[in-house]
Parts: structure tokens; C-alpha cells; sequence
């Protein structure tokens, strides 16, 4: 076990902002699971969507972000699908025109997986809700607050994200 690891299993938390955080981030996630700001872009932008097939589309533009080649396969694994299912939600996708299919010129099996402006024109609008939302939570705050809070809470993700990096190498 790492040393980033070995204090993860027998953590009775004496640290009382520890578990003002950890209590917190379990209010976060149910809220998240609620998927807010989801469904209200996917009412505002593509009624009759659902919530798998907006995780699809932020799958593909995170594989592009990446520059990782984004296939039916890359997708499925990144949300830890099997491939049939992530190849129905694509196919869905695709006759919805928010996705297409492009041959991959390298192997003519394989087809990669783009965002078409229907779909670029759904992110903003999520994007667009999102930061509305945001705002609407920080509007009492000072700028000073925004700023510290951005830069704490990025690093604590990014330390977040390191530490289960490593778990899914063991």
C-alpha cells in the first residue's frame, strides 16, 4: 500500500474541519445525483434526452480534450459500460444528430466519434447553466472569497483525483 493509502482505512477523524468536508461533500454528492443542472440543460436545449446520453456527450468531449481517439470502446470503458450498451447510446446519439460517425482513416474498422453543432450547441448549454447556477450560489460573495475558493477547492479536486489515480493502478 502507498503512503498516500496507508492512512485511508482506519481514519476515525479527529480533524473536526476533515469531517466538516467529508459531511459536506456527501450533501454535494447527493445534490449532484439529483443531476440539477442536467436536467434543466436538457430541458432548456434537447427535451427527451436523457441524463446517459448527456454523460456520453461530456464523455467524448473529455476524450477530445485529452486527445485520446474517441471510439464506441473508449467511450464505453470511460463510463465503465459494456460495449453494446455504450454503442446503443452513441447509435441514439448519432440519430439524434448531437453525434456522428467519421472513419477512423488509420483503421478502416473503426469509426470515430465527434460532436456535431447540435451537440456543441447542447454543451454550451449545459456550460451555460452551470455557470448560472454558480453565480447565482456565490452572488454574496467577495471577489477575494471567489477567488480563494476557486484556487482551494481546484487543488483539493486535483489531490482528490491524484489519490484515486493511484487506487486504480493497485
Amino acid at each position: 500500500m502507498t503512503k498516500d493509502h496507508a492512512h485511508l482505512r482506519n481514519v476515525e477523524s479527529a480533524n473536526p474541519d476533515a469531517q466538516r468536508i467529508g459531511d459536506t461533500m456527501t450533501r454535494m454528492r447527493v445534490m449532484m445525483g439529483r443531476r440539477v443542472i442536467s436536467r434543466l440543460a436538457i430541458a432548456r436545449a434537447a427535451p427527451g434526452l436523457e441524463l446517459s446520453q448527456l454523460d456520453i456527450l461530456d464523455v467524448v468531449r473529455r476524450l477530445r480534450a485529452d486527445q485520446q481517439p474517441v471510439t464506441v470502446g473508449a467511450i464505453a470503458d470511460a463510463m465503465r459500460l459494456d460495449a453494446s450498451r455504450g454503442s446503443r447510446l452513441v447509435a441514439e446519439l448519432v440519430a439524434r444528430g448531437i453525434l456522428r460517425r467519421d472513419a477512423c482513416q488509420e483503421d478502416g474498422r473503426r469509426s470515430l466519434i465527434q460532436i456535431t453543432d447540435a451537440g456543441e450547441a447542447l454543451l454550451s448549454e449545459l456550460r451555460n447553466v452551470k455557470q448560472g447556477m454558480i453565480e447565482q450560489v456565490l452572488e454574496d460573495w467577495s471577489p477575494e472569497e471567489r477567488h480563494v475558493f476557486g484556487a482551494l477547492f481546484e487543488r483539493f479536486i486535483d489531490r482528490f483525483d491524484q489519490i484515486a489515480q493511484l487506487s486504480d493502478q493497485e
